[in-house]
């Protein structure tokens, strides 16, 4: 490992490039704070509510001002106010995708034209989980100051055990220095100190630290505990091998990923070893399972979201077709699907993570293929997927106090789309605008991502 004084000097470089949270907040202001008034949408906040018709929202700069029926919009806020119908249009909350990797091989480019398409298709947040930071902070940066069309971009500082660096996606997140031995790629071991350690992780500029794999019980404990007491968020895989997920779940993380690594818990047998994991037995697991049952007791208690990635699972069923246990994806969509749906079923929060993305000719990002797959496998209703993807991404963030629904205070964080969604999830992919921050991107003016913005990022 490299001394606690070279750690601290890569922690400060990184740290140069942010903005401090004050200058980025007055510099994303508007110097006017204009008003406008997006007139008789039927509403759907967020919140699993029926939608409302005959509605106004009203922003103001960044943040939304007013929302009320129409007719109760008063005069002297409508006076000089810009307004705009969309009496013919049903309004969200921008989507939220909580699964995303922009960064783990940097490709300024490719990562523009992938922020575009999420943003010109509704999608106004993203959670990265692991990358370079380094880039990630620059990116992040510019879709704040609304330099880019981009969703804003909130990412991760991983911690794994010392074996886990022999994974290649990490050199090339590290690119220039040793994996492991970074502010935002941190080998954890008994010996570390970790509240330095969670020091180091939070001057990348990071959100939360993602815990990856091949890490045990106690440290996945200290790991969150010493995060918390320095008010860090903590991400971590639903198995983090040999941590189980009881384990994670009693330590108190904030947000797990993947559905199906829930399954490793029923197993008689579990692996020790991210690199090493067998594929879940689908046989194995009952339909509603009954260990399952009281994880999704614990993860009540704790208050903690499931970031389910269905979608991951689904394409590793295209990917390794025939196969009754896709070796990529280590866990049949079906079962992910199921599992996603027993937890639904008791009272766990969802949120909406894709983990992969849809090809560059596509004219939607992945979230609305996951939103899709919420309601066909996993048998969400459309509101309860339209949850997912706003209110509880914003949950997982720890950001509903900002956005995740369509209320007065919140970030003017909103998509417009011409067919009702509540009818069918796939109506999401008719959006006429998108609204970020205040400011408006007509998917009229969408360029579709060119064949030289294409280049791997993940």
């Amino acid at each position: 490992m490299k001394p606690l004084a070279t750690l601290l000097r890569s922690a400060l470089l990184v740290s140069s490039v942010l903005v401090p949270p004050m200058a980025a907040a007055q510099e994303a202001r508007p110097a006017l704070e204009s008003v406008v008034i997006y007139r008789g949408a039927t509403l759907i906040d967020g919140t699993g509510t029926a939608p409302r018709a005959g509605m106004a929202v009203v922003t103001k700069g960044q943040g939304i001002a007013l929302v009320a029926p129409v007719g109760q919009v008063p005069a002297e806020l409508a006076r000089g106010a810009t307004v705009v119908d969309a009496s013919s249009l049903y309004v969200l909350p921008g989507l939220i995708d909580t699964h995303v990797h922009l960064a783990t091989v940097p490709n300024r480019k490719a990562e523009e034209a992938l922020l575009r398409r999420a943003v010109y298709g509704g999608v106004t947040a993203e959670r990265d989980m692991a990358g370079d930071t380094r880039a990630l902070a620059d990116l992040s940066r510019s879709a704040l100051l609304g330099e880019i069309p981009a969703p804003d971009i909130y990412y991760a500082a991983l911690m794994a055990g010392p074996s886990f660096f022999k994974d290649p996606r990490t050199a090339a997140s590290a690119k220039g220095d040793t994996p492991g031995e970074v502010p935002w790629m941190q080998a954890i071991t008994p010996a570390t100190d970790l509240k330095v350690a969670v020091a180091l992780a939070r001057g990348t500029g990071a959100s939360a630290i993602k815990i990856y794999a091949n890490l045990p019980a106690d440290l996945v404990a200290g790991i969150t505990r010493e995060a918390h007491a320095q008010g860090f968020r903590v991400w971590a895989h639903a198995m983090v091998f040999p941590a189980t997920p009881a384990e994670e779940i009693e330590a108190g993380v904030d947000v797990l990923s993947h559905a199906c690594m829930l399954a490793y818990q029923a197993l008689p047998v579990k692996p020790t070893q991210y690199h090493d994991r067998a594929p879940v037995d689908s046989a194995r697991i009952g339909n509603p399972d009954p260990i399952l049952a009281g994880l999704f007791d614990g993860m009540k208690r704790h208050g903690q979201v499931l970031d389910a990635t269905v979608r991951v699972y689904a394409e590793g069923d295209k990917r390794w077709a025939g196969q009754p246990n896709p070796p990529g994806s280590y866990c049949p969509g079906e079962l992910a699907a199921r599992i996603t749906a027993q937890a639904h079923a008791a009272g766990v929060a969802i949120s909406a993570g894709t983990d992969g993305e849809t090809p560059a000719a596509d004219a939607y990002p992945a979230l609305h293929e996951e939103l899709e797959l919420l309601v066909h496998q996993a048998g969400f209703t459309p509101l309860a997927a339209i949850q997912a993807g706003t209110q509880m991404g914003a949950r997982a963030l720890n950001l509903e106090s900002r956005m995740g629904t369509v209320a007065v205070g919140k970030l003017a964080n909103l998509v417009f789309v011409a067919k009702d969604p509540t009818q069918d999830i796939a109506n999401l992919r008719s959006v006429v605008y998108t609204v970020k921050r205040g400011r408006r991107y007509n998917r009229a003016d969408f360029r579709p991502i060119a064949p030289d913005e294409a280049g791997d990022v993940d």
